[in-house]
């Protein structure tokens, strides 16, 4: 498939079928690059003003399952359609723009086989994805992503290295209510975004010149992205070595503090 029809599907289309839509390989072509202002969605999946608090506990019950599957789930079609718009933004004019865009590829293709198991597991609970408000607040980031280095500081080195903390934590909470479908589904999330974090991290390591791995990546964060929204409400080390990402890299990171409330929450200092 051509990378310009596989991008236009993704990002113009507006049915969960197009973001998911399968292909082998992927062909690079000559076409027009555009951050789009939205990723096009059907009434039933758009991005919503209103607010729904992600469950604090009781996630033995469907409704509380529902909510946090409900909200990983967006995260990945959220993913999709920024990596989506990655490979439409960014050139490939030299080897290693085509070696970066081929690991977004791999990538993107996880983000779809997460974003389907998340939707499956929604289904077999009796809800439907578009069931709760989508917040947007990641793909408000996007038409700041306007170089390679932007894009993997935020996404692989900020969102994915805290998903990391996420997806770790919430499958012990989903196996400790015995919700071991779910609690598999978030394992293997979990490895897969090891890989995603090591992408990011391998590139950023080869461009960086002269600057330290923790300087080129803070240097390159868009304001008002920091280091803190790269942790979650536990800190996974162990995924973090495995993504070879250097110890002080990730010292800096477990060490670093600003005014970012979600890492800031009372109840997740307990």
């Amino acid at each position: 498939m051509k990378l310009s029809i596989l991008t236009d599907l993704i990002l113009k289309g507006d049915s969960l079928e197009d973001k998911l839509i399968e292909f082998k390989e992927v062909q690079f072509d000559s076409f027009e690059a555009y951050i789009p202002r939205l990723p096009a969605r059907k009434s039933s999946i758009k991005f919503s003003q209103k607010q729904l608090r992600f469950p604090r506990g009781h996630f033995s019950e469907d409704n509380k399952k529902a909510i946090a599957l409900h909200s990983f789930a967006n995260h990945e079609l959220l993913a999709i359609e920024m990596m989506a718009t990655a490979l439409r933004y960014f050139p490939h004019n030299t080897e290693d723009q085509k070696k970066a865009k081929y690991g977004i590829i791999h990538s993107l293709k996880d983000e779809q086989k997460h974003l389907k198991l998340y939707i499956e597991r929604l289904n077999e609970l009796g809800y439907e994805f578009g069931d709760f408000p989508l917040n947007g607040f990641f793909w408000q980031m996007m038409e700041k992503l306007t170089t390679f280095e932007k894009y993997f500081s935020v996404m692989s080195l900020t969102f994915e290295a805290a998903n990391l903390d996420f997806a770790h934590h919430f499958e012990k909470v989903f196996r400790q209510v015995e919700d071991f479908k779910t609690a598999d589904i978030l394992k293997e999330v979990y490895n897969d975004e090891i890989s995603h974090v090591a992408l990011g991290a391998n590139f950023l390591s080869r461009w960086k010149e002269d600057k330290t791995l923790w300087q080129y990546y803070v240097d390159s964060l868009p304001f008002p992205i920091t280091p803190a929204r790269s942790k979650g409400k536990i800190f996974d080390r162990p995924s973090r070595i495995a993504a070879r990402l250097p110890e002080n890299f990730i010292n800096n990171v477990e060490k670093y503090q600003d005014d970012f409330k979600v890492t800031n929450r009372k109840e997740w200092k307990n």
